[in-house]
């Protein structure tokens, strides 16, 4: 749980290492509204810290030049955060060097104070991260050139190599880099497709950032479009599929990413592009409500290959 003292503590190191931030940027680091940011940070002049802010459209706050905060310390609900993080960066497949982690959490450790020694070590020695992960993630180089680009809203040459093989150079505008079910993503405007496209950061061969600006639209939605991409890709197979339930029940069951539900008569109809029928049987069959699948003929297949299963192992049981 966060503090007043906390909150303020925060604000100096957050103006310390940035220089300087906007309301708006401290809010949504704090979990706050701006409104709350300046009562701290006038809190904080009123203590003597030397806190200047700038008005107007592009106005922030920043600490007076030559300000030093006192050395390093951390609190044990930081300490804890800092450990869950490395520890969970172990298993982002970005290719960062395990020793790398193992030194951050020594520093981390030396400058703790001994009463948070022992949950941060306990945490170290106990935690298990199991994390679903692909044969081969991106480097750590790509998501901090894109992360970069993203956050100073410049193009990037992107040099990509498709699921099929073909390598081509794109100019892309990068609106956000998203990581999800084990897999690293970006997206943007391409300008070599004239659209919008999303990116596996594990297919990137090289990435450059550009100097072009550009201007990130202010209501995209990052995962929406990131999952309705993954919908939209190309399967061996295009299966319909006639659920009996309401538009919105069918969105709340079905993952977006799988399909978006569309009304259809007294039901919701489902387009789905799938590698595996298979596989698709399985997740149909895991469904709590009544359906029919329309086609094509092998998904109806599929299905009841599975229900025959099921029905063996049922019998098989008794």
């Amino acid at each position: 749980m966060y503090h007043p003292t906390t909150r303020l503590l925060t604000i100096l190191e957050l103006l310390q290492a940035r220089g300087a931030m906007s309301g708006v940027e401290l809010a949504a680091r704090l979990e706050v509204d701006v409104r709350t940011v300046r009562r701290y940070i006038t809190m904080l002049q009123d203590m003597a810290v030397p806190i200047e802010s700038e008005r107007g459209r592009h106005g922030c706050y920043r600490l007076r030049p030559g300000y030093k905060l006192p050395p390093l310390m951390f609190s044990l609900d930081e300490a804890v955060a800092i450990t869950f993080g490395l520890l969970i960066t172990r298993r982002l497949g970005l290719g960062i060097d395990p020793v790398s982690v193992e030194g951050a959490l020594a520093k981390l450790e030396r400058v703790l104070p001994a009463e948070a020694r022992a949950p941060v070590h306990a945490i170290e020695e106990v935690l298990q991260v199991e994390m679903q992960l692909p044969d081969r993630g991106p480097e750590q180089q790509v998501v901090a050139i894109l992360s970069q680009a993203v956050q100073r809203q410049h193009a990037v040459l992107l040099h990509y190599r498709a699921l099929n093989g073909a390598e081509t150079e794109r100019a892309v505008d990068p609106y956000g880099v998203l990581y999800r079910n084990g897999f690293w993503y970006m997206a943007g405007y391409c300008h070599l497709r004239q659209d919008l496209r999303a990116f596996r950061l594990d297919r990137v061969v090289d990435v450059e950032l550009g100097m072009d600006s550009f201007v990130r639209p202010p209501q995209f939605d990052l995962l929406d479009f990131i999952e309705e991409s993954i919908s939209q890709a190309p399967g061996l197979w295009q299966v319909e599929v006639l659920l009996y339930v309401s538009v919105a029940e069918a969105r709340r069951i079905i993952p977006r990413a799988v399909g978006a539900p569309q009304a259809h008569g007294d039901g919701a109809l489902l387009r789905a592009h799938v590698q595996s029928l298979d596989w698709f049987a399985y997740f149909l069959a895991g469904l709590d409500c009544p359906l029919k699948v329309l086609g094509p003929s092998e998904a109806r297949a599929a299905l009841q290959q599975l229900a025959n299963k099921l029905q063996n192992m049922a019998d098989d049981s008794k």
